[in-house]
């Protein structure tokens, strides 16, 4: 059998929460969606979310802190698998075409740029390697970008107008909320003006900002802030097997598929840090060597192995 591409398997997970929160926003046994889920007294809420209230109300409240905390552990456990996995932005800007702004010559620099960050140093592989070991420490540094500018906005906004401005753009909520208007719609008869201006909204974000997770997601940015500390789950390069480090050869498969831009053999080089990971293997998928893995808890640094051999 065929194995699935995870970009076929993101889709499917993703298509399959949204049916789940469909299915539960008129059963009994609904258990919210990406904003707010949970069962009875056990609830996650968006940490987003959960730090715009807290700055509008100026309220503590112990469940929902609790509630934080947890999500902070799965981010330090899982790392950004949420971005890619259930987020449905990607998914969303796979399957609708888009207006890509600033296209021609400044995408061809971008693409020259890449290519350049992935020449190998020498047509030695030893020396490939030994290069690329030689800065491990700051490969997974948060390294600020536009997407924590939103972030302080976002918050700074909830705190001046006394309630979570951006969840009304928020992509992920209006996508739910679309759900759920469109099945009132239908199977109510619920007519009003949210009907059209929820989804225009999210469909204009999906056409037109296409940069949206790498550019303007502040939840990206605050996932981001904890996800350095992840260390299950992260790409794995194998330079015995790899075409640039046991050959030399100039092979940016892994590089020009990342949606993050990390060069996952030298992340310390890379435009993002490493912890901007979102597990999404587009890089395992497009290696020729099949050289890229993603094991729970690596036993080591691969390259270090290869160099004391």
């Amino acid at each position: 059998m065929k194995k699935l591409k995870a970009r076929t398997l993101r889709t499917i997970v993703t298509f399959a929460v949204l049916i789940l929160a469909a299915i539960g926003y008129f059963t009994a046994f609904g258990l919210g969606n990406l904003s707010a889920f949970g069962w009875d007294a056990f609830s996650v809420l968006c940490p987003l979310g959960y730090l715009e209230s807290l700055v509008a109300a100026k309220t503590f409240v112990p469940r929902a802190f609790l509630s934080f905390v947890l999500v902070i552990v799965l981010i330090v456990l899982l790392g950004r698998v949420l971005c890619a996995w259930i987020c449905p932005m990607p998914t969303l800007q796979r399957l609708i075409p888009g207006v890509k702004l600033g296209r021609g010559r400044k995408a061809a620099k971008a693409v020259a740029a890449s290519d350049e960050l992935a020449k190998p140093i020498g047509t030695d592989a030893a020396s490939v390697v030994e290069e690329v070991s030689d800065k491990p420490a700051g490969a997974h540094r948060v390294r600020f970008d536009s997407r924590f500018g939103v972030l302080i906005g976002a918050l700074a906004s909830a705190a001046i107008f006394g309630f979570p401005v951006f969840c009304l753009i928020c992509p992920v909520g209006l996508t739910f909320a679309t759900v759920l208007l469109v099945m009132r719609l239908f199977a109510f008869g619920d007519v009003t003006w949210a009907v059209v201006a929820v989804p225009l909204v999210l469909l204009v974000e999906v056409v037109f900002l296409r940069k949206w997770c790498g550019k303007f997601c502040p939840l990206g940015a605050l996932i981001s802030l904890v996800s350095g500390a992840n260390r299950t789950l992260r790409p794995h390069v194998n330079n015995a097997t790899c075409l640039f480090s046991s050959k030399g050869t100039k092979c940016f498969a892994c590089s020009k598929v990342c949606p993050e831009h990390i060069d996952v053999r030298r992340p310390e080089l890379s435009e993002a840090a490493a912890a901007n990971c979102t597990k999404c293997r587009e890089c395992a998928d497009a290696c020729p060597a099949h050289a890229i893995t993603f094991p729970v808890l690596a036993k080591g640094d691969e390259v270090n192995e290869d160099k004391d051999k």
